[in-house]
């Protein structure tokens, strides 16, 4: 207890204890004490010189009490504040700990001067004064909530900021007229769209108009303080109205989406998920603005943005976040309410995830669609408080109150410049017109609405406020809402922003036009000399340190590593994979690779990460591959699987030319990141037009670990697929990675690449390669079978499996065991675009085929089979039949002897063995 901040009641008596061994022997406690306890003799020196009586001690006692009641309204003020537009219709609380009375203190005059100790008073420090100051700082209408912060510096940094400014802005005529336009804006295009569009839904911004000129505030304000890009993910509340108020979008762009004229290259989205990106100037320079593209599934935009924000400042080598900044904004039931909040709040500041402090927005219009914030949708007292788990500062502000907001933005801005860290505004409004513009809120919350319809709205409020100050006439704001009409009409744009060619130099833009309109067929060369291979796998236990101490185990695989390259042994998938990402960076693209254990990767075979056996020091050898080469970045994630896949899907959609992989720990657990799936990597670019080159590496395999540890998932992927959104593929021995992922990047084509990985295949002395495969080939979609070659043996063949994946090397086996010369195995590797000009390529070598069979070792129900038994159809194989596991409920058995004799079972009627 050094920090005389935390005075409260239980630790008066220790105080009071602490004084008197103080009095005793001044050097007997801790310096920071003394210091105090000088200052308390120094504010009453007569009774300092006077003999320690009941009377001192009495003294003492008010003084500690005041210190108190400091601590109380740092703490609990915001509980008192008036932050709530609605008055008394939720959480106005009154506090006793606020009060006088609470400390003893009702009868002390308020002439009586106190030491304010940390409180940051401007006036004499009278009790009547500090009462004042504090009532003005922490009740009026912004609440601070701080004083869960560990760290003492961010403390006494807000203490100070905001006692000293007494919790308001000091704004000039001209910005106070400022806020009036922006307001007017706000306020105007939704009373513009609900008379020209009657009924449509637009999720308006009615009652949080004062989100403009908070936005507005972090654009200028953060151009002046050397930000050049904000990156913005926000859900479908008030959407519309920041990007014609905001970001420039021209008005006219939006009426076309009302009035249904749209691109129809793509299936589209409804205008309320549209993002948008512009350039506006700042006094500080040219400004970057970005809204991400969303879907409804509200909160799973922010860790999308992210991911961007991250891509954007690794582009710029922006280690500080003093260039790019992360905008989030929320709705107060989601944010209280979605999971992946806290799974993205528990990124912020680790190594691979961290964006050096993101300001998060909550429009708190204190309902959830129809349920009331206040008894249904949390069990927390703010929508707010999960921010608390990292320590964030979190300002509520009352949404009428535009200066407030705007004052609040302020600091929330300087504090995360000033500790890159996260803040949260808690902007409390209401909905003007309920959940949308079709919706009856009186149906579900007629109390709340009743109070809602006698409110002047927020503009009207601040018009009158300014003009009662004679900052503008009583008139003038009736010639901005004219003017602003006027815009609108035009079809132009609207934004008070100016607009600027381009905010970005020409080496931070993105190109992807070179990946528009490309066919996936494209051919490439993949392959890598014999001699760069070597010189590769040499350097990769070279260049490690003399005195880094390798795991015996790990430096065996090294070096073994190092004979595969010269070809003296044959290449286990481990050397595939991570010759694919050394020959990349040698090249300039640079790597990401992340997910749960991917450093070591989770079956022990990548060793990407080396760990010194005596101190805590790593070396990472694809970071020293050559002397000149790109970055490659490997992070073992969080434990996290929707918000880490989100944020690695935000990173590859703002990057194209960095291979950007997650992968799952097994990939049963992608389960928990369906919604990325399904509503960004497999429908992004139809819906918006965003192309994304991620890859997502999935373990699968039937191979006896339950039901949990075996399927990845793969019906859903192939029922997922269609207009060539994706590539699936499964790639069954290390060649093959090896060409996959350099095709995934030196090819001008950006689409989700979606790998299913072997898990027992990762050391099965069949799934190997030779070095003359990584010099010569490519990326096979379909591969032949290995061992009938010329033409008279494929004459004879009468049955043909084709399969995917580890039941291949099944079948191999079982082939060769009983020497079956009239059963030809072929595998796609790739099932998605389907390769059905190289199949029928292939099966035109068999001419006397008599059965046709699909092998997969999972359930009927799942696996490949019913997203690609039609695509069969389409090209003459009709009579194709699915030999497998019979339909099941779960993915697999829990038994591994009951596995094994369903897998024999699969195998041997695959290959007519049981006729």
């Amino acid at each position: 207890m050094t920090d005389e901040s935390f005075l409260d009641g239980e630790h008066a008596a220790f105080l009071e204890q602490l004084y008197g061994q103080y009095q005793q022997d001044p050097h007997s406690i801790d310096p920071q004490w003394q210091a105090y306890f000088q200052r308390l003799d120094a504010a009453e020196p007569t009774m300092a010189a006077a003999p320690l009586n009941g009377q001192v001690l009495a003294q003492r006692s008010e003084q500690l009490h005041v210190s108190r009641l400091i601590n109380a309204y740092r703490y609990l003020g915001h509980l008192e504040a008036n932050t709530n537009p609605l008055g008394d219709y939720a959480y106005k609380v009154s506090v006793p700990q606020l009060m006088l009375e609470h400390h003893g203190l009702e009868n002390i005059s308020l002439d009586t001067v106190f030491d304010p100790g940390s409180f940051n008073l401007t006036a004499k420090p009278t009790l009547g004064n500090i009462i004042n100051a504090l009532r003005e700082t922490y009740v009026g209408n912004i609440g601070f909530e701080y004083m869960h912060i560990l760290d003492i510096q961010e403390k006494r940094w807000l203490q100070k900021r905001i006692e000293l400014d007494k919790g308001r802005a000091k704004l000039s005529h001209p910005e106070r007229r400022k806020i009036l336009e922006q307001l007017t804006a706000a306020e105007g295009f939704e009373q513009y769209l609900h008379r020209r569009y009657v009924g449509q839904k637009r999720f308006g911004l009615e009652g949080g108009e004062s989100l403009i000129p908070m936005l507005q505030t972090l654009i200028h304000e953060g151009g002046k303080q050397g930000l050049q890009e904000i990156v913005i993910g926000m859900a479908h509340r008030g959407r519309l109205n920041v990007l014609t108020n905001v970001l420039c979008k021209p008005a006219g762009e939006l009426f076309e989406e009302f009035e249904g004229k749209i691109d129809e290259t793509y299936t589209g989205d409804v205008k309320y998920h549209k993002g948008f990106s512009c350039d506006v100037g700042t006094e500080g320079g040219p400004m970057h603005l970005v809204l991400a593209f969303n879907p409804s599934h509200l909160e799973i935009v922010s860790p999308v943005m992210e991911g961007s924000v991250r891509a954007r400042q690794d582009r710029r080598q922006d280690k500080d976040g003093d260039q790019v900044l992360g905008i989030s904004i929320h709705g107060d039931a989601a944010f209280a309410g979605q999971g992946v909040v806290m799974e993205t709040f528990n990124m912020a500041q680790t190594r691979g995830y961290r964006t050096r402090g993101t300001i998060h927005i909550v429009i708190n219009n204190q309902v959830g669609f129809t349920t009331s914030t206040v008894s249904d949708s949390r069990s927390t007292y703010y929508p707010t408080d999960v921010a608390k788990m990292i320590n964030a500062p979190i300002f509520h502000v009352n949404g009428d109150d535009p200066e407030a907001v705007v004052y609040v933005t302020q600091v929330a801005l300087a504090y995360r410049q000033m500790f890159q860290k996260d803040v949260v505004i808690d902007l409390v409004c209401y909905r003007r017109l309920g959940h949308n513009e079709a919706d009856e809120p009186n149906m579900t919350q007629p109390v709340m609405y009743g109070i809602i319809r006698s409110l002047p709205t927020t503009r009207a409020k601040y018009a009158l406020r300014l003009a009662e100050a004679g900052v503008v006439s009583e008139g003038g704001g009736k010639g901005l809402i004219d003017a602003y009409r006027t815009k609108l009409s035009n079809g132009g744009i609207t934004c008070c922003n100016s607009q600027t060619r381009s905010g970005l130099p020409a080496e931070l833009l993105t190109h992807w036009k070179a990946f528009l309109g490309q066919p996936w067929r494209q051919e490439i060369d993949t392959t890598c000399t014999a001699e760069r291979i070597q010189s590769i796998s040499e350097r990769w236990v070279s260049n490690i340190p003399k005195d880094f101490m390798v795991h015996p185990r790990v430096l065996k695989v090294l070096e073994a590593r190092v004979a595969m390259g010269r070809g003296e042994q044959a290449a286990d998938w481990g050397f595939g994979e991570t010759l694919a990402y050394a020959t990349l960076v040698e090249e300039g693209f640079e790597v990401r690779l992340s997910g749960q254990d991917c450093g070591r990767g989770t079956f022990s075979h990548r060793h990407s990460v080396l760990h010194h056996q005596q101190r805590r020091e790593q070396w990472v050898p694809l970071q020293h591959t050559a002397d000149f080469q790109a970055k490659f970045t490997v992070i073992d994630s969080v434990l996290s699987e929707e918000a880490v896949l989100a944020f690695e899907y935000g990173y590859a959609s703002a990057e194209p030319n960095t291979l950007v992989i997650w992968e799952a720990q097994f990939g049963d657990f992608v389960n928990g990141a369906q919604v990325v799936i399904d509503q960004f990597i497999s429908s992004g670019e139809q819906k918006w037009q965003r192309l994304c080159g991620l890859v997502m590496f999935l373990p699968h395999g039937m191979e006896g670990q339950g039901p949990e540890h075996s399927s990845a998932r793969l019906e859903r992927f192939v029922q997922l697929a269609a207009q060539e959104n994706m590539h699936i593929c499964i790639p069954s021995n290390p060649a093959q990675i090896f060409h996959m992922l350099r095709r995934q990047m030196i090819r001008k084509y950006r689409k989700p690449l979606i790998v299913f990985t072997p898990k027992s295949l990762l050391r099965h002395p069949l799934a190997v390669s030779t070095l003359e495969d990584f010099t010569s080939g490519k990326f096979e979609v379909v591969l032949d079978d290995v061992d009938i070659t010329d033409i008279a043996a494929k004459e004879k063949v009468k049955r043909v499996i084709m399969c995917s994946g580890k039941v291949y090397y099944d079948l191999l086996e079982e082939r060769r065991k009983h020497e079956l010369t009239d059963v030809a195995i072929i595998r796609l590797e790739q099932l998605y675009p389907f390769p059905a000009q190289e199949l029928v390529d292939v099966m035109e070598y068999y001419p006397n085929i008599e059965k046709a069979i699909w092998c997969q070792e999972e359930p009927v129900n799942q696996g490949a089979w019913n997203g690609i038994k039609h695509r069969f159809e389409a090209y003459d194989y009709a009579n194709v039949a699915c030999v497998s596991r019979p339909a099941m409920a779960a993915p697999a058995v829990g038994s591994l002897y009951m596995h094994q004799r369903m897998q024999q079972a699969l195998v041997r009627e695959a290959l007519g063995l049981d006729k």
